[in-house]
């Protein structure tokens, strides 16, 4: 039998996430979320706050609801047979669960980047540009500028700027994740989701992406799992530890990690379970 929820975990209030500096505001508002898949419950009554410009870390052992929730945040989960949420998630104070929400543009606004590098069978520049023609840009120029821009912003540029008329597949594994990462900064989110970016690269590629997540919360909020204590004490500025469908703890990173306020939190960060 593993370990319990302690009785102050999510459901029995309100967890705010603390604002990292006093003007910190949220960006992302989840509020009393429970999401089940047919009669199986992956996230119970959650309740926290994303916020902005920061990196915020979703932490746990697998099957507690981490990736659930990262696909909520974008209404990812719309497309599995028998989901239904109960609750509320708010972008900017509207809640994306509300009648009449347009889909298509929320998940322009909430970018995704899966676990595992997907660059389309396409040239480096056709990658990046898919997106673009597809919400409409048909100007030439602009559509370079805004490729070259998403490039540059994935810290990739530099190793790409001679190959753009290349098939991506040609990549390597780092270079082919930063290229998704391009790829969904170009159509200019708010958000971006991240799930396990880099649990399939080698240490130097894993090094470049968690670089890479310091320099692009400074314009955008970014939301990860990881599976990884260490990457998550190092990329991020807020920790979410997730046991078992539920929230159990959330707060600045370095408390989460030094001073948490749950044994259960304790425990699963010093690798007594997990």
């Amino acid at each position: 039998m593993g370990p319990s929820v302690p009785s102050r975990a999510a459901g029995a209030g309100r967890i705010a996430t603390p604002a990292v500096e006093t003007r910190t505001t949220v960006k992302v508002d989840v509020e009393r979320l429970t999401v089940s898949y047919g009669a199986t419950v992956a996230l119970r009554d959650v309740t926290f706050a994303i916020p902005a410009h920061r990196v915020t870390a979703l932490i746990g052992p697998s099957g507690c609801g981490k990736s659930t929730l990262l696909r909520t945040l974008n209404r990812m989960n719309d497309i599995v047979p028998g989901v239904r949420v109960d609750g509320d998630v708010r972008v900017d104070g509207t809640s994306i669960y509300a009648p009449g929400t347009d889909v298509v543009a929320l998940r322009r606004r909430i970018g995704m980047v899966f676990q595992k590098s997907n660059p389309f069978p396409r040239t480096v520049f056709e990658n990046v540009a898919y997106g673009l023609r597809v919400n409409g840009l048909r100007d030439r120029r602009e559509i370079e500028e805004r490729v070259e821009d998403s490039l540059r912003a994935a810290a990739i540029w530099s190793e790409v700027q001679n190959r753009l008329h290349e098939s991506a597949l040609t990549l390597s594994g780092g270079q082919q994740q930063r290229l998704c990462i391009a790829r969904a900064l170009a159509i200019q989110p708010d958000v971006l989701l991240m799930d396990e970016p880099a649990s399939a690269l080698d240490p130097i590629a894993t090094q470049r992406i968690e670089e890479l997540l310091h320099t692009l919360k400074r314009r955008y909020t970014i939301v990860i799992v990881t599976h990884n204590m260490q990457q998550a004490a190092r990329v991020s500025d807020v920790t979410a530890f997730f046991w078992r469908g539920q929230l159990v703890e959330c707060g600045r990173t370095e408390d989460v990690f030094t001073a948490p306020r749950e044994r259960l939190t304790e425990d699963y960060v010093t690798g007594r379970f997990g």
